[in-house]
């Protein structure tokens, strides 16, 4: 079975007598430590979606449900990454990445110092007692992944996470969440990114959704082998011919309006 489902959901937004229909029944599921990319136009609906799953937005219609329980509000087993990193800034980067474990009544020795160690496994170690102020848009973001995976939550969802970012920090950091995924207990990862190249590197499965009102317009598997950060993936001929294929959907779907 599968750990996280979605079900027909739909979501609407009423202005005054007008219905903006953003998403049109969207259903997928997600394996036990799978990691699918949802990509699409921008302002299709993507990130509504993402925020229904994690409890943030009710949906109009439909359902989420995690390990086959109806999971319509927040949730310490659905962490959420956002893009503009979300640190608080009066909390240094130690205490911002063990702020969860602090909510969960951890006590304080021991979520520093579980902080302490993941923190150091993305190269921040020496940075613990600077605040979000002083370090890098790279740095900040790998506090804010830190703090999401110390929960060790069932599913973890990430809305252009990297989208701020420069282009080599961006791919450092690609590397550096595939490794936490691999040292973490098994997560299931939904991952919003405009860029056809990090969804086809990061993915088992990549979602590709129509303009608004979004739906489902077609699913890619991605078959690269595993580890991707071990040799160079865009040179493969099925990284080439994914690329292509996707890129001419979008395409088209953006001339013809879905």
């Amino acid at each position: 079975m599968d750990v996280l489902q979605v079900s027909e959901i739909r979501k609407a937004f009423s202005h005054g007598d007008a219905v903006n229909e953003v998403i049109q029944g969207v259903s997928f599921g997600v394996a036990d430590g799978e990691f699918i990319s949802l990509i699409g136009p921008s302002g299709c609906g993507k990130t509504t979606l993402l925020k229904i799953i994690a409890g943030i937005l009710p949906p109009s219609a439909g359902l989420v449900a995690l390990d086959g329980r109806p999971s319509l509000v927040p949730s310490r087993e659905k962490a959420f990454v956002f893009q503009h990193f979300n640190l608080f800034p009066w909390r240094n980067a130690l205490d911002n990445a063990a702020y969860g474990l602090e909510l969960d009544g951890i006590d304080a020795g021991t979520r520093r110092e579980r902080a302490r160690r993941m923190l150091a496994t993305v190269g921040l170690a020496g940075f613990e007692t600077y605040y979000p102020a002083q370090i890098s848009g790279g740095m900040r973001q790998r506090v804010g992944l830190v703090r999401a995976l110390l929960l060790q939550p069932r599913v973890l969802l990430l809305d252009e996470p990297f989208g701020a970012l420069d282009a080599l920090t961006r791919e450092v950091l690609q590397g550096e969440l595939l490794r936490l995924l691999e040292d973490a207990r098994r997560v299931s990862v939904l991952f919003v990114t405009h860029s056809i190249d990090e969804a086809i590197y990061l993915s088992d499965r990549i979602l590709v959704f129509a303009p608004r009102p979004t739906w489902i317009m077609r699913e890619f598997a991605v078959t690269l082998r595993k580890p991707r950060y071990t040799y160079n993936w865009r040179r493969e001929t099925v990284a080439m011919s994914l690329r292509e294929e996707i890129w001419n959907l979008l395409r088209e779907a953006a001339q013809h309006g879905g």
